[in-house]
């Protein structure tokens, strides 16, 4: 009976990232299964491959204290037994987040704490630290999530979860606004604010870079043609050089002052041209959904004093 290569068992705080985990595991060729009653996991593991399946992939396994039958010591000596009885390489993945950061996080989603229906969220979440505490102490990966987006947790568990088989590096494309700081993650940082604002033209100004005529506008600067050229040259050197390194993933960040207009074209313009070039990249725009702000923006023919970045 063949057993998957590799076996994670996938826990930590609500509100931490462990759906996102699971599901970035999916995404980079990992099978998952997420609340299965801890009886059960036996079975699954001696369960064949599913019928057209090639081989036997590694397998994570989502576990919280909603679980049935949840006992944190239960499972450690359970993980024990299949270790040493079948040398099964079982691994834990443990997400932590503070408690003020999982509090604001329940709060923007309007979510209840599983443990807390009916009391408050700090309390809900005090309670699951103490019942999750046995497996945060015994876990072989920690990942703590206060200061992480979305994006830059997936990046960081392709990083060290990925099965070193992809042809080509991951690659991310994004947009962000200087006015909201600088992505933390970015490998490759591009200033877009030497083009033309569309900001201060006033039909303009509520659009974004993906409509038509804010692009033609941010295209029909006389700096564009060249500059967007150059940049796509540079990365189409550098992306293959980074590969042949081992480097598994990369973002290529463009900014502007909002992230609304000239960034986010840019971000669309490149990602599509490195698609072209057989590359498969995601793009997000971070900031696309703030709401355009003057004191943000410089009117043409001010002085920016802020630093202007060209990080490779």
């Amino acid at each position: 009976m063949s057993r998957p290569e590799r076996i994670l068992l996938v826990t930590g705080l609500s509100g931490a990232g462990r759906t996102t985990a699971l599901k970035t595991l999916e995404d980079i060729g990992w099978e998952t299964v997420d609340n299965l009653p801890l009886s059960l996991v036996d079975r699954l593991l001696s369960s064949p491959l599913a019928e057209g399946a090639a081989e036997e992939r590694p397998l994570a396994v989502g576990i919280d204290t909603r679980t049935r039958g949840f006992d944190a010591t239960g499972i450690l000596a359970r993980v024990a037994r299949l270790r040493a009885g079948q040398d099964m390489p079982v691994e834990i993945l443990f997400l932590d987040s503070s408690g003020a950061t999982l509090a604001r996080r329940f709060s923007a989603t309007r979510r209840r704490h599983p443990l807390a229906l009916d009391r408050t969220v700090e309390d809900g979440i005090a309670q699951e630290r103490e019942l999750l505490e046995p497996l945060r102490a015994a876990a072989d990966t920690l990942i703590d999530t206060s200061d992480t987006s979305s994006n830059a947790l997936q990046q960081d568990l392709r990083r060290r979860f990925g099965r070193g088989d992809s042809a080509t590096p991951t690659l991310a494309v994004m947009s962000f606004g200087y006015s909201r700081g600088l992505p933390r993650h970015a490998d490759l940082v591009f200033d877009m604010r030497f083009l033309r604002n569309p900001h201060w033209v006033p039909d303009l100004r509520p659009g974004t870079g993906l409509d038509a005529d804010v692009a033609a506008y941010v295209a029909g600067d006389p700096a564009y043609d060249s500059a967007l050229e150059h940049i796509e040259d540079l990365l189409l050197l550098l992306l293959p050089r980074y590969q042949r390194e081992g480097k598994s993933y990369v973002t290529v960040a463009f900014g502007c002052t909002g992230g609304r207009h000239r960034s986010v074209h840019v971000a669309d313009r490149v990602a599509k041209r490195l698609h072209a070039a057989g590359f498969s990249p995601t793009i997000a725009h971070r900031d696309l959904a703030q709401r355009p702000s003057d004191a943000n923006e410089r009117k043409p023919g001010e002085s920016d004093d802020s630093i202007v970045t060209v990080s490779v």
